[in-house]
């Protein structure tokens, strides 16, 4: 593919090299050969002209190339010079996707182990369950599964007739193997309650865990399965091997990666037989996309509205939400284990988060930042069954706000127009991944609303990296959105607390909301489990939303926006999680 884009590159400079150099011949030797007969030289340039365009026609004819050429994308958002072209000759059962606005290329690459696919189709891999359209559970692997009385012992049937990519055949033992690798390997998946998996035979894996929690079932739709034979952490994640619809063909790491469709995959055939993802920046996907260049791109919220011809644009909800983390502490000089820095003396007060939850108007955020693309939010779950309504509240109340600091203390004594208490000025910074175009916007609109109230926020963009050695002590913008209420847990149970994984980065701690926290958790029985998720946010009394603590800002949830081919139809979408799940439908993907 490379190869033949690479030669008729090659050979167009040959044609410029050889017409440069006729002027060059002509100064050197010309001037003798034209003397003798000038019309030596413009035969010869003729025919050795003409011999130029014969190669270049040879390296580009379909005899010397039998497969259909692709784009040449030989950096990170940087198209070829083939135009549309290239997408008119490709096959129909073929797929070229530009991503990475926000899943993005994985820096691990495509193991489930260190985060590839979890809770999104990983392609490669299968997981045990996965969920419909509707949210519901649905097998994959599994074929069933039971718990014990005391919610200590799954016990899970999968099914056996599954191969791997490499003929091997898939068993419990693969299974157990993946999950004790991954709970030991501390990934994004939290199994910390997981204590050990076991094959009790090729098709029945056992897990015990140190907690009954009800909610682990949610882990088993989470996790791709790897192979045991077949697995290094070193190098699994550059060639990939699984069992799910699509087999790992070829990474360029920093450009794009490239699937086949699985001829021997258990499940329903995918209509697109190759996957070609290219890994570009948000306005280069939008730039490819109106060049013909790709098939589908996300693209930011702020192109919803753009008509592009042979092209249309859907958007997607999501569960996707947008938070604010205040620091809970004031700041006593206390460090972390890590030695971070611990509160903040304007956000440990009730009065500064429970104005700007109350004061904020979270639509006029979203008409601003997020171009209408985007839902009002106030819990971080309002969406799921365990979002509770009694918390929601009218926003946008300037007046009630100001209220609220005044009787809280603060105050504007010197005209500045920021209020402040004992000398304190109820100003502080605001962070944001800086490579996350949304989030910037949001702050920047947050700061500019939150002016309106007498409270001064100073944004700044910053790497992750800087973001978790700064959030115990900086508030942040963030992005949680799961079908696994555990979400919940970390983020608001005292002694979830854990400086390694971001759990809890407020250090926020109610007794109340613990013991509500505690039930849900442990309830074998969904309605009781929702309504204690619900009674954590707020019981009338207390909770961890605005109405109580007013722990966090809940902003909105984002939508999902993508251009696709016209004739591309995607299925019915599932809900879309944190990051996005666009190929979760993907067996459903065909050309109308």
């Amino acid at each position: 593919m490379h190869g033949n884009i690479k030669h008729f590159t090659t050979g167009k400079n040959r044609l410029r090299n050889i017409v440069k150099v006729i002027p060059d011949f002509d100064k050197n030797r010309g001037g003798v050969l034209i003397k003798k007969n000038q019309q030596y030289l413009l035969i010869g340039s003729i025919i050795i002209i003409i011999a130029a365009f014969v190669v270049i026609n040879s390296m580009s004819s379909p005899a010397a190339d039998s497969e259909s050429v692709e784009p040449n994308f030989r950096a990170a958002g940087q198209m070829g010079s083939q135009g549309s072209e290239g997408l008119n000759s490709r096959a129909s059962d073929e797929l070229v996707v530009a991503v990475g606005t926000h899943g993005g290329e994985p820096e691990t690459g495509f193991n489930p182990i260190t985060g590839w696919g979890n809770s999104r189709e990983p392609l490669v891999q299968s997981t045990l369950f996965k969920r419909d359209s509707k949210a519901n559970l649905i097998n994959d692997l599994a074929t069933d599964y039971t718990v014990s009385n005391d919610r200590l012992k799954w016990t899970v049937k999968i099914r056996s007739d599954v191969k791997f990519h490499d003929g091997m055949p898939l068993t419990a033992k693969d299974v157990a193997f993946t999950f004790n690798t991954a709970a030991n390997a501390g990934g994004s998946i939290d199994l910390s309650v997981l204590e050990k998996a076991t094959a009790v035979d090729d098709y029945t894996v056992e897990f015990k865990l140190n907690d009954p929690q009800s909610t682990f079932i949610n882990k088993l739709v989470a996790l791709g399965i790897v192979p045991e034979h077949a697995y290094n952490v070193e190098t699994y994640g550059s060639n990939p091997v699984g069992s799910g619809p699509y087999k790992f063909v070829q990474w360029d790491k920093g450009q794009q990666v490239i699937f086949e469709a699985n001829p021997d995959y258990y499940g329903q055939e995918p209509y697109f037989k190759k996957l070609t993802m290219l890994f570009m920046g948000s306005d280069s996907a939008f730039a490819a996309a109106k060049a013909g260049q790709v098939n589908l791109a996300e693209i930011p919220a702020s192109y919803a509205n753009q008509e592009v011809d042979g092209m249309k644009i859907i958007s997607l909800d999501s569960i996707d939400a947008r938070g604010i983390s205040f620091p809970m502490n004031p700041n006593a000089g206390e460090k972390t284990e890590n030695g971070y820095a611990i509160g903040n003396d304007v956000t440990s007060d009730p009065a500064i988060r429970k104005a700007l939850n109350i004061g904020i108007d979270r639509q006029a955020l979203i008409e601003g930042a997020l171009n209408g693309q985007g839902k009002e939010e106030f819990t971080g779950v309002d969406k799921l069954p365990w979002g509770n309504k009694e918390a929601v509240f009218e926003d946008g109340d300037i007046e009630g706000a100001k209220k609220i600091l005044s009787e809280g203390g603060w105050t504007d004594t010197d005209g500045d127009g920021i209020v402040e208490k004992n000398e304190l000025k109820a100003e502080f910074t605001l962070l944001y991944p800086a490579n996350a175009q949304e989030r910037q916007a949001l702050a920047v609109s947050v700061s500019e609303e939150a002016k309106k109230l007498g409270i001064n926020i100073k944004v700044e963009g910053k790497s992750w990296d800087e973001i978790y050695s700064l959030c115990y002590s900086t508030p942040n913008v963030w992005g949680y959105g799961s079908l696994d209420p555990t979400d919940i847990y970390l983020r608001y149970y005292s002694k979830s607390y854990d400086p390694s994984t971001q759990n809890n980065v407020i250090m926020y701690n109610n007794s109340a909301v613990d013991s509500y926290l505690r039930t849900a958790i442990t309830s074998p029985d969904q309605e009781t489990a929702n309504k204690n998720w619900q009674l954590a946010a707020w019981d009338g009394t207390t909770g961890f939303s605005a109405k109580g603590d007013a722990s966090w800002m809940w902003m909105a949830t984002i939508n999902y926006v993508y251009i696709m081919d016209e004739d591309l139809d995607i299925g019915a979408p599932k809900i879309q999680p944190h990051g996005a799940d666009i190929f979760g439908s993907i067996l459903e993907w065909k050309r109308a």
